[in-house]
């Protein structure tokens, strides 16, 4: 195996890290060591790229966006559906089954100006995601096929085809932005100057690449006077820097607590890990504008080559749960019964290639440099197991900035990457896997498309349930992707001074901390 590195992070570095820390938060905004009352902040691994909310397209920045600007509903684990924010009530119209009519609440007042939200604001903001050229979101909202206002608190979605899950899909990501102000101002304007929504928190500072600065709504319904006065969340993308911020009362939740660093997190008195098993699912992608992925054979050799189970026990230490398909427990679309289809088996996976003639292919293999938990751990771990069975392979590990961007342009032949927000799997699958879609991986089953086609169709859930199972079949069966595992999502907690329970999004919400 041939392996070109990434920047390898030292001890030195991570000190140097946390040092810079300090100094990111020594401004008049920032949390002191001491935690001024009311303020909490939260170290995340995600870059704050943009002020633009539709500029990005990670799980933590849709749930920053959301709490600042507001969105139509989230996905409520503790009852299993989704549960309204900004929106009232949803349907599907009963005289147009490809259009939902949703109603909003009455009352919302924006941030400063008190100015009421309305439907010509969702409208706008379903334009924006769909046509802004800085748009990163498009494909999440590629079922939608327009929208238009019915009077101030109720509009028209029009999607594509009949979508019985279209809230699911885009609630909790459709971030809604001011019609007005993006009129007046102009879109780099209003989001550089006029950051003003609707959500929980309102936005004081974006910082980009460092830091966001976020600050209660007190007139916003519900929120308690438990939750943060302030909110800060702060980049920091090494586990180790972000250990050390916490136990030093830099930071009071960390995002990435690492397994191997579990027993020093709590080796300190008043801190303590929350740990959850998370909707975020990791991933083999494999590009079929590029050899030798236009063929299955090298698709199955794939799956059939990765010993997931001993990557789990020995890198993951036992964190993470290993997925045979898009779906693992307590997904929609799961199924206990389901043997794996390409169970781990090497001298199948070499049988296979060598009757397609693929022994000794070179294959470009990439991941991303410590964005995600032990990512170049398990993709050193993956490529000898690919070599094994008879691939040449060549591993590089780019910053996550390039590497994402380079898979969203489909410029990545073979990848290790993961999806999140796969409570429920289909707008993901439908991102990831519908012909033409994206182009992330350009698979196109005609199969396929029509089975997740009438999936969607399907408002009850019982009945929509075997309809998924079976599109989830055909990408089990043709492997355009290798699912590999869910790995727990582990938070770090300064217990002595916040109370917080994590949900499976990887998403930290100021409503759902408590300040002791």
């Amino acid at each position: 195996m041939r392996s070109q590195r990434g920047p390898k992070i030292s001890t030195r570095k991570a000190a140097f890290i946390s040092a810079a820390v300090v100094l990111l938060l020594s401004s008049p905004w920032a949390a002191k060591p001491a935690n001024a009352a009311g303020t909490i902040t939260v170290a995340i691994t995600s870059d704050f790229v943009s002020r633009n909310p539709y500029g990005d397209s990670t799980a933590q920045m849709y749930g920053i966006w959301c709490q600042i600007y507001g969105c139509l509903g989230i996905y409520d684990v503790e009852i299993g559906a989704l549960r309204g924010l900004l929106a009232e009530k949803w349907e599907i119209d009963p005289n147009d089954q490809k259009s939902w009519i949703i109603t909003l609440r009455k009352g919302l007042k924006r941030h400063k100006d008190g100015r009421e939200l309305k439907a010509e604001d969702v409208v706008h903001s379903i334009w924006r995601v769909k046509n802004d050229r800085t748009s990163r979101q498009g494909p999440t909202f590629s079922d939608i096929a327009g929208a238009d206002v019915i009077d101030d608190y109720r509009l028209r979605i029009n999607t594509r085809d009949v979508s019985a899950i279209l809230p699911t899909e885009t609630f909790d990501q459709l971030i809604i932005t001011a019609k007005d102000l993006h009129e007046k101002h102009g879109p780099e304007k209003a989001d550089r100057e006029f950051g003003l929504g609707w959500g929980p928190y309102e936005l004081r500072q974006n910082l980009i690449g460092q830091r966001m600065v976020l600050e209660k709504n007190k007139n916003w319904p519900g929120i308690k006077t438990a939750n943060p006065d302030r909110l800060i969340f702060v980049r920091i993308p090494e586990a180790e820097a972000q250990l050390t911020a916490l136990h030093n009362g830099e930071v009071q939740i960390a995002s990435v607590i690492p397994p191997h660093m579990l027993e020093r997190l709590r080796s300190k008195p008043g801190f303590g890990a929350s740990i959850v098993p998370s909707a975020e699912g990791f991933f083999l992608g494999m590009n079929q504008k590029f050899a030798p992925w236009t063929q299955k054979a090298a698709r199955q050799a794939v799956a059939h080559a990765i010993n997931k189970e001993q990557i789990i026990d020995k890198i993951y230490l036992g964190q993470a749960k290993i997925l045979h398909g898009p779906v693992g427990e307590a997904q929609f679309g799961y199924d206990p019964k389901l043997a794996p289809r390409y169970p781990y088996d090497p001298v199948r996976a070499r049988e296979i290639l060598k009757s397609a003639g693929l022994v000794g292919t070179e294959i470009s293999f990439t991941t991303t440099t410590n964005r995600f938990l032990y990512d170049i751990k398990a993709a050193e771990a993956i490529a000898p197991m690919l070599e094994a069975v008879g691939f040449k392979v060549t591993l590089t590990t780019p910053e996550y900035a390039t590497q994402f961007a380079a898979i969203q342009r489909g410029e990545r032949p073979f990848y290790m990457h993961s999806r999140g927000n796969m409570m429920d799997p289909t707008a993901a699958i439908t991102q990831m896997f519908e012909t033409g879609a994206s182009h992330r991986i350009r698979y196109a089953n005609p199969d396929f498309d029509k089975a997740l086609s009438i999936s969607r169709t399907a408002v009850d859930p019982e009945k929509r349930l075997p309809l998924l199972r079976k599109a989830l079949a055909i990408l089990e069966e043709d492997v355009p992707g290798v699912w590999l595992w869910k790995a727990n999502n582990i938070y770090g907690i300064d217990s002595n001074k916040v109370q917080f329970t994590p949900t499976p999004h990887n998403r930290v919400s100021g409503t759902s901390i408590t300040v002791k």
